[in-house]
């Protein structure tokens, strides 16, 4: 059943019907849409669609009033189509031009089911090694007129992208600079009274989100919480420092993953250069630590900068116990350090990499050395369940999304203690 609504401020053209009786035709209005991106624990996703109708409208429309159908395209493979379908609309309502519920308004929101199965709502795809933003090609049908006491608006088909509003992805500076004779993207947060001294959190991303844009590493996995409310209330307003390494962190001096970095100099050039230019920032509280490949590099700027950092929070660390000297333990031990690392991470093995190193500074002496050490990695929400109705299980390598999600802690002194609570109290 259609719904009803009205038009406000639209001409039409007057024509006389077989009755005698005047009506008015309405051409459908030349169609565009924009889309809004969240970023979710597997990733950034379209959420909605925005539809310009046009002209102003009051009123109200349903779910069956368009039909959303989109084609996720990665230019970079042989065959760019990933895939196409329709996607189904949740929520309708006339909007503002960024989606805001109006009494009336030229706009038409709709909302679009989307979860981490649902993969045709990702804006996203990972291949190649590499995480990249892709086209989503989206055709919003009106499959009902909107009809009022004067005229029939129907037929609006909108193909035209006009952009996008990536929610927490826009909060972020992105720009570039060379260190070390290698360009560096990053992305930056900076908290509103930058007059007073706030700690700085740097995260180093993980292997699938290197390259020359900034916005990948904050959208792949999350990132962007750690300038959310939630985070940010720890430490009374922090920094976020997001590097992008060019390849991968793990690039060493002599292979993948040797112990070495040829970005290690450059990343500290960068961060050094940072904090100068940001006399706002904490040289006391300076925090570093990252996933995987990231968490590997973490390990790397502990050893190497032991003075610099008062803590770290290396997740599924990517550095093996087999290349840790005895000599590097005791750099470690008087360091405060929190490990995350998940028992079903097949990718870094958990055996082989966290929990043999966590042991080992331990027993070297360590007085502040924390593990999380989780059973498996997944959904907290409750909103997403397996056909078993347990809840939706990610990759055990994911153990990040609990770091972004501020769902770590463990007993500290016969006390459930946060890592972000922790992190905040720790000082140089």
């Amino acid at each position: 059943m259609n719904k009803k609504i009205v038009l406000a401020g639209t001409t039409a053209a007057l024509v006389m019907g077989m009755s005698g009786m005047a009506v008015f035709a309405e051409e459908a209005p030349a169609a565009s849409y924009s889309t809004v991106i969240e970023v979710e624990d597997w990733g950034a996703t379209v959420t909605k669609v925005i539809v310009d109708l046009g002209k102003e409208v009051s009123g109200e429309i349903d779910t069956d009033t368009f039909s959303v159908h989109v084609k996720r395209s990665d230019d970079r493979l042989e065959e760019p189509l990933l895939e196409e379908g329709d996607r189904r609309v949740t929520n309708a309502y006339i909007s503002d031009a960024e989606g805001n519920a109006a009494e009336s308004g030229q706009y038409a929101t709709l909302e679009l089911a989307y979860g981490p199965s649902i993969t045709l709502g990702s804006a996203l795809n990972y291949a190649e090694g590499r995480n990249v933003w892709i086209d989503c090609d989206y055709t919003i049908t009106q499959e009902e007129d909107i009809v009022t006491d004067q005229e029939t608006l129907s037929g609006i088909v909108a193909t035209e992208y006009t952009g996008s509003t990536r929610l927490g992805i826009d909060d972020f500076n992105i720009s570039s600079d060379t260190f070390d004779g290698i360009e560096f993207a990053m992305a930056d947060y900076k908290p509103e009274d930058t007059a007073e001294k706030h700690p700085l959190i740097i995260w180093l991303h993980g292997g699938g989100e290197g390259g020359t844009d900034a916005t990948i590493p904050l959208a792949a996995n999350k990132a962007i919480n750690l300038a959310s409310e939630e985070i940010q209330q720890y430490f009374g307003g922090a920094y976020v420092l997001v590097p992008q390494a060019p390849t991968y962190w793990m690039e060493g001096e002599g292979g993948r993953a040797d112990g070495s970095s040829i970005y290690t100099e450059g990343l500290m050039e960068l961060i050094k250069d940072y904090v100068a230019d940001n006399p706002g920032v904490d040289e006391n509280r300076i925090y570093v630590g990252g996933c995987s490949n990231g968490g590997y590099m973490t390990m790397i700027l502990m050893r190497d900068y032991p003075e610099y950092f008062a803590a770290a929070y290396p997740v599924c660390e990517g550095l093996a116990d087999t290349m840790i000297s005895d000599e590097d333990i005791d750099i470690y031990k008087d360091q405060n350090i929190w490990f995350v690392t998940a028992a079903t991470d097949t990718t870094l093995d958990p055996v082989l990499y966290t929990l043999p190193t966590y042991t080992r500074i331990r027993e070297a002496g360590s007085e502040n050395v924390h593990l999380t050490f989780f059973k498996n990695v997944e959904d907290k929400t409750g909103l997403y369940r397996q056909e078993n109705d347990l809840p939706h299980e990610y990759d055990g390598h994911w153990s990040w999304t609990y770091v972004y999600n501020d769902q770590v802690s463990a007993r500290i002194n016969g006390e459930e203690v946060g890592l972000m609570e922790w992190m905040a109290a720790q000082s140089k």
